[in-house]
């Protein structure tokens, strides 16, 4: 074989074998994180079932090979918040944010808000739902970030700062309206939204009347949304109102009529039942909170107070 010829025979043998280790690695890398995301999954289910601590075992061998796999990193933080470990949670969290790419970062920061709101600091919850709502007024989504100011406006209310709460919910109420060609259906929507937050921070605030009145409003314009599927929000309103006016027969009702698989509703029957004297039942209700292991705002309000609480009574 002529030697020029050698030369192209060994460059291309060349190619053909970094080719080769080239694609064997794509191979390898695509198992590996198939691998990765079917022991989060794994993972994901055992936390519903309620053992976190098999639900971070797997999560931890997901690390260990691939110390940078962003879904492991949130799950164990949520995990680890339903445990009631929050410094440790936040630590994953806080990874999530760093390697998360720009357009992901969405759900890393309201992971973190989540994890704050677990110990009742929306003072820093905010600052990482603000970043999230920015996010989505940058690409004109007024009803995704109203959406999240609304979520943030929870977290105030729920830890008593009823002035930042009401600041909130009404920012979350004018983005909305922001929105291009916004339907009168949607519209409506939001007016339910705006006047269950008042009557909430009225009904917190002892002006009975004024949570009354927020009500009546909030009727209105949930009938004239027409929107069945928020028709289960509106015994929720009218239970927290009953249990903040200290009516708890009333407040046990209508949230016995509410959304049976929110962990705050739930919570609420329980306070309600324990201020009426009947702690058999209330510990029922905090029990059924416990079971319910999901990572959001309601279980951030709810599954803390079900902890202490089940802990005394056992």
């Amino acid at each position: 074989m002529p030697a020029m010829n050698r030369h192209i025979f060994s460059h291309a043998l060349s190619i053909l074998l970094l080719a080769g280790i080239g694609l064997a690695q794509t191979t390898s890398d695509a198992k590996q994180a198939a691998n990765s995301a079917d022991l989060v999954k794994q993972g994901q289910q055992l936390s519903r079932e309620g053992k976190q601590d098999e639900a971070l075992a797997l999560y931890e061998r997901v690390l260990q090979s691939n110390p940078d796999f962003l879904e492991a990193h949130l799950a164990s933080g949520a995990a680890l918040d339903l445990k009631g470990d929050y410094a440790a949670a936040r630590r994953h969290f806080s990874k999530a944010i760093e390697i998360a790419a720009p357009q992901d970062k969405s759900p890393a920061w309201r992971a973190m808000a989540v994890s704050y709101a677990f110990e009742g600091k929306p003072s820093e919850a905010v600052k990482y739902e603000q970043q999230a709502m920015d996010a989505r007024l940058a690409q004109q989504d007024f009803a995704g970030a109203a959406g999240i100011a609304n979520e943030q406006a929870r977290y105030y209310l729920e830890a008593g700062d009823l002035e930042d709460a009401y600041n909130w919910y009404k920012k979350g109420y004018e983005t909305a309206l922001r929105t291009a060609a916004l339907k009168d259906a949607d519209k409506h929507l939001w007016e339910f939204r705006w006047g269950h937050a008042q009557a909430r921070i009225a009904a917190r605030r002892g002006q009975r009347e004024e949570a009354a009145t927020q009500v009546a409003a909030a009727k209105t314009a949930l009938d004239q949304a027409d929107n069945p599927d928020q028709a289960r929000f509106f015994p929720y309103l009218t239970g927290y109102v009953a249990f903040y006016a200290g009516d708890y027969k009333t407040a046990i009702a209508d949230l016995q009529k509410a959304d049976q698989n929110d962990p705050f509703i739930l919570s609420l029957l329980a306070q309600a039942y324990e201020k009426s004297g009947d702690q058999d039942r209330a510990q029922e209700y905090y029990r059924k909170v416990l079971a319910i292991n999901t990572h959001n705002p309601t279980s951030a309000f709810a599954r803390p107070l079900a902890m202490k609480k089940v802990a005394a009574g056992s």
